[in-house]
């Protein structure tokens, strides 16, 4: 995946480079996409985590089709089947002194995202909010393997997404 160029920082107050990568033009006819995509990875500057690293981090974004994210949950999940986001983390320490804490790629899936935001009565864009926010937790290493966990992760989700006011996701559930 492409990084985003070095931020140009000049004090340690976080920020976040996001990088939308559009690979399957049908995610244009989503309006606002990109605007859509970028205000949720900038939502995400809300929590300590993040707050933490101090300065400048960075991401990029991937928007891709079930073909293409089935493929890379086969190569590194072992299940040949599409998902709705994946996440890859970096290991921070390789960034190059002066760039930008590079957090890693979040790729999203459009046919699987489309399905589930009909199958679940929520717009197309805030499930995809919502999905950029989980991807990008990910990176900073929350998981829900265990329900504590998935507790802790699904409540940074339901606060960073109510900031965009978009409705709990769980509450549903």
């Amino acid at each position: 995946m492409n990084q985003p160029q070095p931020a140009q920082t000049t004090n340690s107050a976080p920020t976040l480079d996001a990088e939308v990568v559009i690979e399957d033009d049908r995610w244009r006819l989503l309006l606002n996409i990109e605007k859509a995509v970028l205000a949720a990875a900038a939502c995400v500057l809300k929590i300590e985590d993040l707050r933490s690293l101090e300065g400048a981090s960075a991401i990029t974004i991937v928007l891709v089709n079930d073909e293409r994210i089935a493929a890379l949950n086969a190569q590194f999940r072992d299940k040949a089947t599409p998902t709705n986001v994946l996440s890859f983390p970096t290991d921070r320490r390789a960034t190059e002194p002066g760039a930008p804490t590079y957090l890693g790629d979040v790729i999203i899936a459009l046919e699987t995202v489309q399905r589930e935001a009909r199958e679940q009565n929520v717009p197309v864009l805030h499930h995809v909010q919502h999905l950029t926010v989980h991807g990008i937790l990910h990176l900073l290493g929350y998981d829900h393997l265990t329900n504590v966990d998935a507790e802790a992760m699904e409540t940074q989700e339901i606060q960073l997404l109510a900031s965009l006011g978009i409705a709990d996701p769980y509450a549903s559930q």
